[in-house]
């Protein structure tokens, strides 16, 4: 059985300060702007060259057994792109408040591109929810 993973729901307040900030300032694909039912919107993003969306709704109740997150509390998505560096300027360019390259070192993060698999950034959304993009040595359909 494959299972692969799709869709990540990411908790926001503003369904149309995020559609800005992931679409105009991330770049990302809008695939999906709709009211699924009477008070229930649902928004659908999708990173460039991902085969991973993210989500953000509003009026939607939690699915039974699953418990809602509260906005700003989604950590840790990790991005993977082949050129840090150029992936940060165009994220600075269009507006994101973006932390400088560091890698892991011996003593924890320093600034700097590290190593192969060892060069990161990260940035905030509007409601504080943290990525991590990290370097990877080539695309994903060639590793």
């Amino acid at each position: 059985m494959n299972v692969t993973l799709e869709v990540v729901l990411v908790p926001v307040t503003d369904l149309d300060r995020a559609k800005e900030f992931y679409g105009e300032r991330c770049g990302f694909r809008i695939d999906l702007d709709t009211e699924v039912s009477p008070g229930i919107r649902v928004i659908q993003a999708t990173p460039p060259g991902s085969r991973c969306s993210i989500a953000m709704e509003s009026g939607l109740p939690p699915m039974p057994g699953t418990k809602a997150m509260a906005p700003g509390t989604l950590h840790g998505l990790q991005l993977c792109v082949t050129d840090i560096e150029a992936a940060r300027k165009e994220l600075v360019d269009r507006g994101v408040d973006v932390s400088p390259v560091r890698r892991v070192g011996k003593t924890g993060w320093e600034d700097g591109k590290g190593e192969t698999w060892n060069s990161f950034m990260s940035f905030q959304d509007p409601d504080g929810n943290g990525w991590v993009v990290q370097e990877a040595p080539a695309e994903l359909s060639e590793r």
